[in-house]
């Protein structure tokens, strides 16, 4: 205790530069892996990727982030723990972020999209296992997070495997083509405004809801959800009035007009995305950072912290740094090196990625936005045939997924000895 009070200062300052610097990590590594389909499928260029997630990201970081987050990430380690000696957890949560974002920074170079979740959680396990006792850790949790790395590729890689051979039956192997996709590309617009509605009930507001004291059901989030669905369709098809055919384009190659069409539909997807993205995973970022200022303040260890606005503001801008300086490394493998995307492509991705997100939402499978849209990409690519698929970097990818939890573990627990030595 007299360890908070004589350091809580320093302790709050580093706290803020270590939460910057793993919500910079979740903005170079995560977001880039929610756009790089939208790059990767020219639907939009890198300077409208990062302007669209700076606006939607930070929207759903602020709007929905959550105004309570549980200290302790999701029951992974025991608050109790901590109540003699509270500075422990603070020495913790900091080795934490330091140990997140430095995994992270490491991934980003590489370009390797990896799980900010994950990355989390594996420092949080290290620390608490190796420095304070194994009992600390809910293990049981820890083996959900582990199925969940098989369980949400599949699944999303099934969902934009179906997807995608729709397009290619409806639309792309017609006889007409573009009129085809002037016909269908509204329902597909409709099932992208109410999934994404789907993710945002579920999953991004559901804290603001529970503030506001008002319980929805599945079926009434549903109900909202397709009439934002209708309205998606509405604006969709007023810009594809627009969109007229263009001869020349299809003679160089005869889906050239089809995915202008498409490429409309992806604005949509992109925005959706980093919406639901933002509202979800910033938390990982600023919990622990929320978790280390409640516990300063009040000089002992709660279950629940409250989530003042500046610490969302902080996380919201950390995350638009990271996409803006770094972001592009993992966009590159996410749009470019998996499999070549189209917008028709990109398109079966980026909803077979937000499906999982609701299903997942709806049975608390705990799953990772990364895996789930890496999962697609491949069901993308295999719809096409097991020759559209770079197979070295897929196997790069599934060694970086196993790597992540172990590393981040590691880094934390030097850290964690590092400040135990330094402050206690």
């Amino acid at each position: 205790m007299e360890i908070l009070t004589q350091y809580g200062t320093v302790l709050l300052i580093l706290a803020c530069v270590f939460g910057f610097f793993m919500a910079w990590g979740v903005g170079a590594n995560d977001v880039a892996n929610a756009m790089g389909t939208s790059v990767g499928s020219r639907a939009l260029t890198i300077k409208q990727a990062i302007l669209i997630a700076m606006i939607f990201e930070f929207a759903g970081a602020y709007l929905a982030g959550g105004e309570v987050t549980a200290t302790i990430r999701k029951g992974i380690i025991a608050s109790d723990v901590f109540n003699d000696q509270p500075e422990l957890l603070v020495y913790g949560m900091l080795s934490a972020l330091l140990a997140a974002g430095t995994w992270l920074m490491i991934a980003s170079i590489l370009g390797w999209p990896v799980s900010t979740t994950h990355s989390i959680v594996g420092a949080i396990v290290g620390f608490s296992a190796v420095g304070i006792s194994m009992e600390a850790v809910a293990w049981g949790k820890v083996g959900s997070i582990v199925a969940s790395w098989v369980v949400s590729p599949l699944l999303a890689g099934t969902i934009a495997f179906l997807l995608f051979r729709s397009v290619q039956r409806l639309i792309l192997n017609t006889e007409d083509p573009f009129n085809n996709a002037k016909r269908y590309i509204p329902f597909y617009m409709f099932a992208v405004g109410w999934m994404i509605a789907m993710v945002t009930l579920t999953k991004g507001l559901k804290h603001v809801l529970k503030d506001a004291q008002i319980e929805l059901s599945f079926l009434q989030d549903a109900g909202i959800a397709a009439l934002v669905g209708l309205l998606v369709m509405g604006i969709g098809v007023t810009m594809l009035k627009r969109i007229k055919r263009d001869p020349a384009r299809e003679r160089e190659n005869r889906f050239a007009n089809v995915e202008r069409v498409f490429a409309i539909l992806m604005v949509f997807t992109a925005c959706a995305m980093a919406f639901a993205h933002g509202s979800n995973d910033v938390a990982n970022a600023v919990g622990p950072l929320a978790a280390i200022v409640n516990t300063v303040q009040t000089g002992a260890v709660g279950a629940k912290a409250t989530m003042p606005s500046w610490i969302l503001l902080l996380g919201g801008a950390g995350i638009v740094v990271g996409l803006a300086t770094y972001g592009f490394k993992v966009m590159a493998t996410i749009g470019r090196k998996i499999t070549e995307l189209t917008p028709s492509r990109g398109f079966a991705a980026e909803l077979g990625a937000a499906s999982t997100v609701v299903l997942a939402s709806g049975t608390g499978l705990p799953v990772s936005t990364t895996h789930t849209l890496v999962g697609a990409v491949l069901g993308v690519g295999l719809a096409r045939g097991i020759g559209a698929l770079n197979l070295r970097m897929i196997s790069t990818i599934a060694v970086s997924w196993v790597v992540t939890l172990p590393a981040g573990a590691g880094i934390a627990i030097l850290f964690f000895f590092f400040f135990k030595g330094v402050f206690g």
